[in-house]
């Protein structure tokens, strides 16, 4: 294959492909119906011609024979006025009206034949013009229905899309909710620990932090005495730091004083 004909290949695809996409299949149809509008019209105007004709020739016809019929009377007038040559002269002349009448008849026949065959044409012809009509807006409904169901279903595939994007935003934004939470959480018990400085309130001190610190231990041991105490498993709880005794000193052994009998 040479190198023009592949091109005029290639361009006859990429054109016929161009026109299949501009075609709308509603507009061929109603051009269709309004070209064989047109061809009905001049068949009817064909069959209106031929009985024009018709009629103009039946007209002559009906002429002509008064025309013989008036030479046929004026012979008989010549014949009694004794005037055989006048007879003669008119009988002659009705004889080529007869002939002219029969040319017509001829003539009107194979008109009224051909108008009967125009007639004929024209009812079939509205008989296809109406059918095709019919099966015009039954394909033009259809077309119709079909391209609005594609493009509803076009708008639920792109708003599928766009919610599947949605969805991943979604995550996205969850997903760093969660760091930014668990962010948070980690710095708050950095803070509460003291291995991160808060810069933000007052200056730390050590020693009131380390004696909170002891603080909550005391209570957390002064709570499980009181819980072993009500469970019989030990004598009811002291105080955790007497009073006027500093944190973390000893606490002070009470002694018990034995009297002998008759002591005060």
């Amino acid at each position: 294959m040479s190198v023009m004909k592949r091109l005029s290949m290639i361009f006859k695809s990429k054109a016929n492909k161009a026109l299949d996409k501009m075609e709308d299949p509603r507009e061929t149809l109603d051009y269709s119906y309004q070209r064989q509008l047109e061809l009905l019209q001049k068949v009817r105007r064909g069959v209106a011609d031929v009985a024009t004709s018709r009629k103009r020739v039946e007209l002559q016809i009906n002429q002509a024979e008064a025309e013989a019929a008036k030479r046929e009377q004026q012979a008989k007038s010549a014949l009694a006025a004794g005037r055989e040559d006048l007879a003669r002269d008119a009988l002659s002349r009705r004889t080529a009206i007869a002939g002219q009448v029969a040319d017509l008849r001829v003539q009107y026949n194979n008109l009224q034949g051909e108008e009967e065959k125009l007639t004929l044409a024209s009812q079939r012809l509205q008989a296809k013009v109406d059918s095709f009509r019919t099966r015009k807006e039954t394909i033009k409904a259809t077309y119709t229905a079909a391209e609005a169901q594609t493009r509803i279903n076009e708008a639920f595939s792109g708003i599928s899309e766009e919610m599947g994007d949605v969805g991943l935003a979604i995550q996205r934004a969850e997903d760093k909710t969660a760091q930014m939470q668990a962010r948070a959480g980690a710095i708050d018990e950095l803070l509460a620990s003291g291995a991160l400085d808060d810069y933000s309130g007052s200056p730390r001190d050590d020693i009131q932090a380390e004696l909170d610190r002891m603080g909550a231990g005391g209570d957390v041991e002064l709570e499980l005495a009181r819980m072993k105490a009500e469970l019989g498993q030990g004598p009811a709880p002291k105080s955790a730091i007497e009073p006027g005794q500093a944190p973390g000193q000893p606490q002070p052994q009470h002694t018990q004083q034995y009297r002998q009998p008759g002591e005060a």
